[in-house]
């Protein structure tokens, strides 16, 4: 297929392309497995095209991993076909050359741009990439009337013929169809390009490091005075030991003891040798009244550590689930996870290629570590779900809250450096919409032999005078504009935050006409309103188009969904947040994997831009631009001790949540498929951190709430209450 010529149906203008003057490559890459840091790219093209869409290169390749190929039903690629290919560094000078100076382009690009960072890094190399751009984040922003966003979906909507899936050449060939045909549609729309930066990448998460392995057990408490140890206490040890401390973070480990990085009012015990001890984790010891003893006490203790109780592995409901990408993970490392300090105004398949650094995993040296936290939003409405007791807000009722550190460990292994680029992003829930009432907590015992109720359901498309449309509103104070966008949800549509291809009208506040996009929206005849139309709008609901996907259920602040087959192996579930485009600051989303103490078990469940993927891949950050970001998770492959999932996003700089405005929260199964709920979060004042959403465990379920929840202070204050020891 010429790469130059039209998709049928489509003007034959580059006038994409010359509005957005950069040389491209494209790329596409078939893989032994999902994990760039442990499996093996076995198949890969580039075509490159210059500002004018003409193309100027291209070269593809299969490539022989030295290791099994992983699911050849998917990419057909056998062992036996690979055995002539090159190996990745016979060919790694001549793809260089053709991705240096130009924008890296893919489908989902996170996935592909880290495994050829990899590569490269393997055969120590620079991967000479600036900056890329993914056409899933872009038709997310133009957001097209397709059943959901893979590249089958877009090539038949644009009109771009396929002939091999699976194919890298052929996929590269659709990808640059399908490039210009977007690029268009943003033209049309005035939509910025999400162009993600992409700084040199040396990986010091490449050496080997010993596997984070989850606790087995529940914690029972704190050591008592005379008390023996029981399997699944957490245990701190700071200053200089007599044994080595690998040696006795070993074998406490396989007494099945919970060694922390850090000292919380959940830890049982602080080891050490020097009791008066000016460390940050015997000032919190103290501060907590954390039971102390000395080396030779513990020594002993751990020739007799008593049994504990496992964490229950929990069956999955049988309930049908919705599409799902293929993704098989490892087992994670346990999460745990705590609460943030000082709350303030409310707002709203694959088989891996065995290889030394299988075992890698991101060493927190290697990961800047959070810049500053910011404040998120308190929810007013609760679920048993989860941890600390609730704490009121300064503007609103009850709202959980993790409980604030007394006093911030002064040394960690997370090092505070600048961040150096936006993250990276790639990867679904079934509404119950209403929000539980039931205050914040653990879930509340059940009778003997009563029977869980299956998830619910989703509802069909919300009734009322705006079902199927969706609503941007332009102007006003925050206040106002937020109160529009509740009003729009009440009225059965959906509050839009970004102009798109599927909003249908526009409602204009005060200041309104200041707004950039009123000259396109103009341009493009979508119909306008003031505010009183809100009041009781006389429009007809939106149709389905035919083909369409269905709209997104709209879940309040606080509203809790059931997850369809969150256990189910094989399935990552999204929850991707976005918001209105920004100069003065930049936005961090993040997560922490939890235990039942809301604390993480070790500081890589703390998945950031500097570390992005938690040691057992199960929790990953997507970065797919300035304006959204993206966490995927394999609930499935995540270890009994990990109850919850907490998305949160943070401000680096000065602004807050109240400047920034509404943030639009997404989540569905995998990254291409269309999402199952949305909620928008816009009730923050001062914050400048945000609890955005919770996928925690009940029973055998899994379950998402939509918490918005804010604090004042930053990302480090934030990851602290979690648990994570955070250098100064």
């Amino acid at each position: 297929m010429p790469l130059t010529s039209p998709a049928p149906g489509l003007s034959d203008d580059a006038s994409g392309l010359r509005d957005h003057a950069y040389d491209w490559a494209l790329v596409d890459v078939e893989t032994s497995g999902l994990i760039a840091r442990r499996d093996r790219v076995l198949s890969v093209a580039v075509v490159t095209l210059g500002p004018d869409g003409e193309p100027t290169g291209e070269f593809s390749t299969l490539l022989n991993p030295g290791c099994d190929p992983g699911p050849v039903e998917v990419h057909g690629l056998t062992a036996e076909r690979l055995r002539g290919a090159p190996g990745f560094d016979q060919v790694a000078g001549r793809i260089g050359a053709m991705l240096q100076g130009r924008v890296l382009v893919a489908h989902n690009a996170q996935f592909d741009y880290d495994f050829l960072a990899h590569e490269f890094a393997r055969v120590r190399m620079w991967l000479p990439v600036t900056q890329r751009l993914c056409t899933l984040a872009l038709n997310r922003r133009v957001d097209p009337p397709t059943e959901d966003l893979t590249l089958d979906s877009l090539a038949a909507h644009y009109g771009v013929p396929r002939r091999q899936a699976h194919d890298a050449l052929d996929d590269t060939r659709v990808l640059a169809g399908v490039l210009r045909a977007s690029l268009r549609e943003a033209a049309r729309l005035d939509l910025p390009l999400p162009l993600v930066a992409c700084p040199p990448r040396q990986d010091p998460r490449f050496t080997p490091q010993p596997p984070k392995t989850a606790c087995a057990y529940r914690n029972p408490g704190r050591l008592v005075p005379g008390g023996p140890l029981r399997q699944g206490m957490k245990i701190a040890v700071t200053g200089q030991t007599t044994t080595s401390r690998a040696e006795l973070v070993g074998r406490s480990v396989a007494a099945g003891l919970n060694v922390m990085s850090s000292v919380s009012r959940h830890t049982s015990a602080l080891v050490t040798n020097d009791a008066a001890s000016d460390s940050a984790k015997a000032r919190r010891a103290l501060a907590e009244n954390v039971p102390v003893i000395d080396e030779r006490t513990f020594l002993r203790l751990l020739d007799d550590v008593r049994p504990g109780t496992p964490h229950e592995r929990t069956t999955p409901a049988a309930v049908p689930s919705p599409r799902s990408e293929a993704a098989a993970s490892p087992r994670p490392a346990a999460a745990p996870s705590p609460s943030p300090a000082t709350a303030s105004s409310p707002s709203p398949a694959t088989a891996p290629c065995p290889r030394p650094e299988a075992a890698a995993s991101p060493s927190p040296a290697a990961a800047p570590s959070p810049r500053s936290a910011a404040a998120p939003c308190p929810s007013p409405v609760a679920d048993p779900s989860a941890g600390p007791a609730a704490v009121p807000s300064a503007h609103s009722g009850v709202v959980p809250s993790p409980r604030p550190e007394a006093d911030p460990p002064a040394h960690s292994g997370v090092d505070p450096s600048p961040r150096p680029a936006a993250p990276s992003a790639h990867s679904a829930a079934v509404p119950s919409s209403r929000p539980e009432a039931a205050p914040p907590g653990r879930e509340p015992q059940r009778p003997a032999g009563e029977v869980r109720k299956q998830p619910r359901r989703p509802r069909p498309a919300p009734d009322g005078p705006l079902a199927g449309r969706r609503v941007l509103v332009l102007g006003g104070t925050h206040p106002a504009a937020a109160a529009a966008r509740s009003r729009i949800v009440e009225l059965g549509g959906a509050a839009a935050i970004n102009l798109s291809a599927s909003v249908t009208d526009v409602v204009l506040l005060d200041g309104s006409d200041a707004d950039r996009r009123m000259r396109r929206i103009v341009s493009l005849a979508i119909p306008t309103h003031d505010a009183p139309w809100l009041a009781a709008p006389d429009i007809a609901p939106v149709p389905r188009p035919a083909g369409g996907r269905e709209a997104a259920h709209v879940l309040p602040r606080g509203g809790v969904v059931d997850i369809p087959d969150g256990s189910a192996p094989g399935t990552r579930w999204t929850v991707t947040a976005a918001w209105a485009q920004q100069t003065a600051c930049e936005i961090d989303v993040v997560a922490f994997v939890v235990d039942e103490d809301e604390q993480v078990s070790f500081d890589e469940d703390f998945v950031f831009y500097g570390a992005p993927e938690n040691p057992g891949g199960t929790v990953r950050l997507l970065g797919d631009g300035p304006t959204e970001q993206t966490v995927s998770i394999d609930l499935a492959a995540l270890p009994p001790s990990s109850r919850k999932v907490v998305v949160a996003a943070a401000i680096d700089g000065a602004p807050t949540f109240g400047d920034v405005g509404a943030i639009h929260v997404t989540a569905g199964p995998g990254t291409s498929a269309a999402p199952l709920v949305q909620t928008t979060l816009d009730a923050a004042t001062t914050e400048r951190t945000m609890l955005l959403t919770e996928l925690y465990r009940r029973g055998p379920l899994w379950r998402l709430r939509a918490v918005g929840q804010g604090y004042d202070h930053g990302l480090a204050a934030l990851a602290r209450g979690y648990g994570v020891d955070i250098a100064d």
